[in-house]
């Protein structure tokens, strides 16, 4: 018991070092530093802002269009950084691995907890947004924690498995870019779901991704927003889907993680 909570002491305060080092070694030498964690899905936002809403002129059926937009943006900033930083965290560490005993998904963990202080940062300014579009909150803003705590998950979820396939099979990072490619155009962050066809409104919204990034939508910026609910509006228990697919990807990536991590010091 005793072994146990010190093995489990020691991990709290090495994935607290690992998030600080990433951190530091991610803005070293940059003149704006940590800012850049705010200005880039910013930057994004406004390039994106001028080209659908403004030339484009995509009507997005919502008066906000602005935070519906970056509030979009930054979902995804936060599943790409986690997802993405995750594929080489463990061949990154590899000279970690083979000097300390430690559970090798504290590795993973802190990648998660790095990109979950961005998300922080950022939703500071997407509440910035909804103040000035002068969006209503209301009741629906206690389910917030549950649905980012879902993206949470399913993003490390995808972590864990990319992690432990890229020690093996370092193709993996450029399979996950092209997947990533189509994940974006798959996800209703620049288009609003009415824009599809009603059979395909049903396919996408199945998607964790979309299913999130609606209902917070929904809840933060507008209820005009379509939501799984409205898609599927004579089958409410197809809501439960998504979360069985967001938990489904979770268990089997860290049971595949926990059965491969005993020969990460060996292959790294």
């Amino acid at each position: 018991m005793r072994q146990t909570k010190e093995r489990y002491r020691y991990s709290i305060i090495l994935l607290k070092q690992l998030v600080k080092t990433d951190f530091k070694l991610r803005y070293q030498g940059s003149l704006l530093g940590y800012l850049w964690s705010l200005l880039k899905p910013l930057f994004l936002f406004g390039i994106l802002y001028i080209v659908f809403v403004k030339i484009v002129r995509v009507n997005y059926g919502v008066e906000n269009s602005g935070g519906y937009l970056l509030l979009g943006i930054v979902l995804w900033s936060f599943f790409a950084e986690l997802t993405s930083g995750s594929v080489t965290s463990i061949v990154g560490k590899g000279d970690l691995l083979r000097k300390i005993n430690f559970p090798k998904g504290v590795i993973v963990l802190a990648t998660g907890f790095s990109a979950l202080v961005n998300l922080t940062l950022n939703l500071t300014i997407v509440a910035i947004f909804i103040i000035i579009g002068g969006s209503s909150i209301n009741f629906g803003i206690f389910i917030v924690p549950l649905l980012l705590m879902q993206l949470f998950i399913l993003s490390l979820g995808i972590g864990f498995f990319l992690s432990a396939s890229y020690v093996r099979l370092r193709d993996i990072s450029h399979i996950w870019e092209v997947i990533m490619q189509a994940l974006f155009y798959l996800t209703p962050i620049l288009f609003p779901v009415a824009f599809a066809p009603l059979w395909l409104q049903k396919i996408l919204i199945l998607n964790p991704l979309a299913q999130l990034v609606q209902d917070l939508r929904y809840i933060l910026i507008s209820h005009s927003t379509v939501t799984i609910d409205d898609v599927y509006i004579d089958r409410p228990y197809i809501r439960l889907v998504p979360v069985l697919i967001t938990l489904l990807v979770f268990i089997t990536s860290v049971y595949y993680f926990k059965s491969r991590s005993k020969y990460f010091a060996e292959e790294v």
